[in-house]
């Protein structure tokens, strides 16, 4: 069964220990990063010694949502911001929703094509102009908007034979300080957030939508502590949104998420408010003595997981010389 522990490894080859590392049961899952990709021909051959590791095997994970944040780059399609996207739908809804689409799809494409289950997009987070850390990440300003630019990045990737996960649920954009390096909190009403914010996230779900990650927000209204630690906005997505897909903290290493304590108190505190995966990127150090201290399997939490494994894939120079695939980047590209 899959653990309850996303870890991060160094480089662009698995060591010794990070093999050793990642066999722990309380290990389910990989997180990658720039650091972690040189070329598609070295990334699809890390995937396939950690998926060797274990069966079922791991859950690798990445961040490739285009623009900014976009971690492997070379020989793959450069996507768009997702503000682009929005820019679009303004004067031409429906080709921007064809490109969203077309984004998902060919995001979803060549992560299949190299071994990578998915990545944590769409950003579901509405650009409220206060955000930077948000900013041209959103699709747009506009709920109504943000829900069907998202639901067409999801039919698009599931398309591929990848699951969505969104976020940062229950909304990242009304917050000016970036959670990655302050704590930050957001004042408005459940209520406010209803009318707005949520109606992303309660249109993929009611849509499908596979994965949650919660944002290191605290909105006071509901729980004076960031979400991802937080009982009550978990319950809210079982209960209220009738979530049945997994859910993320985001990385527990960001300083939003300091005031729960050490990384030991943060995994705990994650798992315990109903997270069903605790993210740590970068924490080797410290994630021996974490992965002693995890326990509480339970078969609720590995069903819901194993549904994040990828289905297919086709080796990248197939899939490139595809002529769907051709026509999907010129429209990206036209953006």
């Amino acid at each position: 069964m899959l653990g309850p522990l996303m870890l991060g490894i160094a480089g662009t080859e698995l060591l010794g220990e990070e093999r050793e590392r990642l066999c722990h049961p309380a290990v389910g899952g990989v997180l990658l990063f720039a650091r972690n990709y040189r070329d598609p021909a070295q990334l699809a051959g890390l995937t396939e010694v950690i998926r060797g590791l274990r069966n079922p095997p791991l859950l690798i994970a990445v961040d490739q949502e285009g623009g900014r944040v976009q971690r492997f780059r070379a020989g793959l399609t450069e996507l768009p911001a997702a503000e682009r996207l929005a820019r679009s739908y303004a004067s031409a809804p429906s080709l921007a929703q064809e490109a969203a689409q077309r984004a998902g799809w060919l995001m979803a494409m060549e992560l299949r094509a190299l071994g990578v289950d998915f990545s944590f997009a769409p950003v579901l987070d509405l650009d409220h102009g206060i955000s930077q850390v948000i900013g041209d990440r959103a699709l747009g300003a506009d709920a109504q908007t943000v829900a069907t630019l998202g639901l067409a990045w999801q039919r698009g990737a599931r398309e591929a034979g990848m699951a969505c996960v969104g976020k940062h649920f229950p909304g990242h954009g009304g917050t000016a300080p970036d959670s990655h390096e302050a704590s930050a909190r957001d004042p408005r009403s459940v209520t406010d957030l209803e009318h707005q914010d949520l109606l992303p996230f309660r249109r993929l779900i009611d849509n499908g939508l596979a994965g949650v990650m919660m944002a290191h927000v605290a909105y006071p209204a509901m729980e004076d502590c960031p979400a991802g630690f937080s009982p009550r906005w978990i319950q809210y997505l079982r209960e209220t949104l009738r979530f049945e897909g997994s859910i993320f903290s985001d990385d527990l290493e960001m300083a939003g998420a300091a005031g729960a304590g050490s990384l030991q108190a943060r995994v705990q505190a994650a798992l315990q408010a109903g997270c069903d995966m605790a993210v740590l990127g970068n924490a080797a150090r410290e994630a021996d003595a974490i992965l002693a201290e995890v326990s509480g399997h339970s078969s609720g939490r590995g069903l819901r997981l194993a549904r994040l494994h990828g289905r297919g894939g086709e080796p990248l120079a197939t899939l490139q010389a595809r002529a769907d695939y051709q026509a999907a980047r010129e429209l990206l590209a036209a953006l």
